[in-house]
């Protein structure tokens, strides 16, 4: 798959990029997406949800009432979980949500998600270009000039560029990663790809190798 690279001014730089097929033209498999992006949000959940049980609220121990003979029901401790402030029953415990998924599995979640993007010419081109200083404004203006869904942009960077991270950090519908931070779940999220050229090399070396 041939793509026309633009300079950051959207106008064409005069050559194509060639996009592996192995990565950007397979049959995409939902599944493998689906396991990979439920992998990846089970690995953000904190897992620090604690309540009290009945063994940790710190009340008497007392009997209430007598056994027989009160008319009521028999109650032993007020940490019953059915008094106010007693334990709570089957409460959430301090736990770890992520789960394995085997390598081979994350890397067709990953192609078949780069494939989609380019079945629905979601993916761009751009020639390696610098900043010379954090400036929102102009990053804005070369989002603007690429003419691609700014709704939500994911930008694949060959190598991390403090002013490029800097000057899209305020931006909520932007995303700035490297190639070996690229993952299923920020791909299917975007609506558009904005690759750097010569990236595309370096996404065939992380995701072959």
């Amino acid at each position: 798959m041939e793509l026309e690279v633009l300079k950051i001014d959207g106008t064409k730089a005069g050559r194509k990029a060639m996009l592996d097929d192995a990565i950007f033209g397979i049959e995409p498999n939902d599944h493998a997406i689906y396991l990979d992006v439920k992998q990846y949000l089970a690995a953000q959940r904190q897992g620090t949800s604690k309540t009290k049980d009945r063994s940790e609220v710190a009340y008497s121990t007392k009997k209430i009432i007598r056994q027989k003979g009160s008319g009521g029901a028999r109650h032993g401790s007020i940490k019953a979980n059915i008094y106010v402030g007693g334990g709570r029953a089957h409460g959430p415990k301090p736990r770890d949500y992520s789960f394995k998924l085997n390598k081979k599995v994350k890397q067709l979640a990953r192609f078949s998600a780069l494939s989609y993007k380019a079945k629905d010419n979601a993916i761009a081109v751009v020639e390696p270009f610098t900043m010379q200083a954090p400036k929102t404004k102009e990053f804005l203006n070369i989002i603007h000039n690429l003419r691609v869904n700014d709704r939500r942009i994911l930008f694949i960077v060959p190598e991390k560029s403090a002013n490029i991270v800097l000057s899209s950090r305020n931006l909520e519908n932007v995303k700035v990663i490297t190639p070996n931070n690229i993952n299923t779940y920020e791909i299917m999220k975007a609506y558009s790809v904005v690759l750097v050229d010569g990236v595309q090399n370096s996404l065939k070396t992380e995701y072959k190798r």
